[in-house]
């Protein structure tokens, strides 16, 4: 199989990686559906909707606004306003979410926490997602850099790259069955769930862009970088506790 993967089906060149996105977003909220069905949910129907659509507005903006400023080159033109809309990043998109969430519940007055619920169908989502980008290659800006160890692939430009999107779809995985074990541990805390999976992803993701070739560092750190950083500090106090249990 040749990377990036197009395969042709009656002579029509199929986007994988499109594909794949719309299929992260649909199995994700599916299986959400499935483990709220199968769940004590202390959060009324209403509620959850309102935190919701919270979470939608809060994910869009979060991933436009941070995807831009992975490479914040301003220019004018129809294209450049395309390309500033088509610009989007996961990470921008779970803090964007987690805000949005918060918000939505000062609004309506929810106190109860509600991260745990989303926690696996976010992963399960992200897994989906990341396969696809694997697929697309040098398509899509989650390459890693040029290396000369076993690791490395040709993602479609004959140079043997760190396959970054496997790296992170191989951690999402332990990190499923990390939580999986700790699940009944973490129900002792409503929400706590949510913040393990957060702060480890963040973390991995601070240390995984040092393998990306980034073109705008600031201070040697890149936005999504910083991004990762603002989160541990909103997470600071579960990260507390964490160092405590040990």
């Amino acid at each position: 199989m040749d990377i990036p993967f197009e395969p042709n089906i009656f002579g029509v060149k199929v986007n994988i990686h499109l594909i794949l996105e719309y299929a992260a977003f649909f199995v994700g909220f599916r299986y959400y559906v499935y483990l709220r069905k199968r769940s004590t949910d202390h959060i009324s129907s209403n509620n959850r909707l309102s935190i919701i659509i919270g979470a939608v507005f809060g994910a869009f903006l979060g991933s436009r606004i941070f995807g831009f400023l992975e490479n914040p080159v301003l220019s004018t033109g129809a294209e450049y306003l395309l390309s500033i809309l088509s610009a989007k990043t996961i990470m921008g998109g779970l803090f964007g979410g987690l805000l949005g969430v918060e918000i939505a519940k000062k609004i309506i007055g929810e106190k109860a926490s509600s991260g745990d619920l989303f926690t696996f169908p976010i992963i399960l989502g992200i897994i989906i997602g990341r396969i696809g980008c694997f697929l697309a290659g040098i398509n899509e800006f989650t390459y890693g850099k040029e290396t000369f160890s076993f690791l490395g692939m040709d993602l479609g430009d004959g140079i043997m790259r760190h396959p970054v999107a496997l790296y992170e779809v191989v951690f999402l995985i332990l990190l499923w069955l990390f939580l999986k074990r700790f699940q009944n541990i973490a129900k002792a805390e409503s929400g706590l769930l949510f913040k393990y999976f957060m702060t480890a992803y963040f973390l991995f993701r601070f240390c995984i862009e040092f393998l990306k070739p980034n073109i705008f560092l600031i201070l040697g750190l890149s936005s999504i970088q910083y991004l990762c950083i603002l989160c541990m500090i909103y997470y600071w106090k579960t990260i507390l506790k964490l160092f405590h249990a040990r």
